[in-house]
């Protein structure tokens, strides 16, 4: 099986030594996406509920330009600064994961780079014809 990184421009450049994604056969591996602008390489907001909203673009972009959907998506991680910050994430969380539901961990961390409030990654896996 090759490994192959993944990049697109329709979510952040990475702002560290990793790729935006790396594919493994019929696997997508989709790094940590903050709340920041893919243009502007900023960050969308200071509240949760924004930077949840964009991260989550971010996330579907690459997977979009993988070629895949989010109903492709077999699992997501996310990191969140204040857990108390719970439910306000599942509310726009749910706007992009309502019908197919990936298995799911949230936990919370004491910081995040830029000074986010939210990180998302996922894996998925493209179905056969």
């Amino acid at each position: 099986m090759e490994l192959k990184a993944f990049n697109t421009d329709k979510a952040p450049a990475a702002i560290g030594p990793y790729s935006q994604a790396m594919t493994a056969g019929e696997m997508v591996f989709v790094s940590g996406q903050l709340g920041m602008n893919p243009e502007t390489g900023e960050m969308v907001g200071e509240d949760l509920m924004s930077q949840t909203g964009q991260a989550l673009e971010n996330l579907k972009n690459i997977i979009i330009d993988a070629g895949l959907t989010l109903n492709e998506v077999a699992s997501v991680d996310v990191f969140l600064t204040d857990m108390t910050d719970f439910g306000d994430f599942n509310a726009v969380y749910h706007r992009y994961f309502s019908g197919h539901k990936p298995a799911r961990a949230v936990v919370a961390v004491k910081a995040l780079p830029k000074g986010g409030c939210v990180e998302i990654k996922c894996v998925a896996f493209r179905k056969s014809p």
